[in-house]
């Protein structure tokens, strides 16, 4: 079974609902940590002068250490 939270669009989503960039780690890495098979997640070079979104989003530099624990929950679970 292929499972996928979206942790900026979809469902329950403190980063979404709230519009906080800095809940995005958490949710991400509590879905992996259940076994999500994607994450979607909204990136932006400069979040504050963003068209919209702007304030949910992470950096590359954010998002690429995000990706690297992400990386580390799914090693621990496989």
């Amino acid at each position: 079974m292929l499972v996928c939270i979206n942790v900026i669009n979809a469902g329950p989503n403190p980063s979404h609902a709230t519009g906080i960039a800095r809940m995005v780690p958490p949710m991400a890495l509590a879905a992996a940590a259940c076994g999500a098979d994607g994450i979607m997640i909204e990136v932006h070079n400069d979040p504050i002068h963003a068209l919209c979104d702007g304030a949910q989003s992470l950096k590359p530099e954010e998002y690429a250490a995000l990706a690297k624990k992400v990386q580390a929950v799914r090693e621990v679970l496989a």
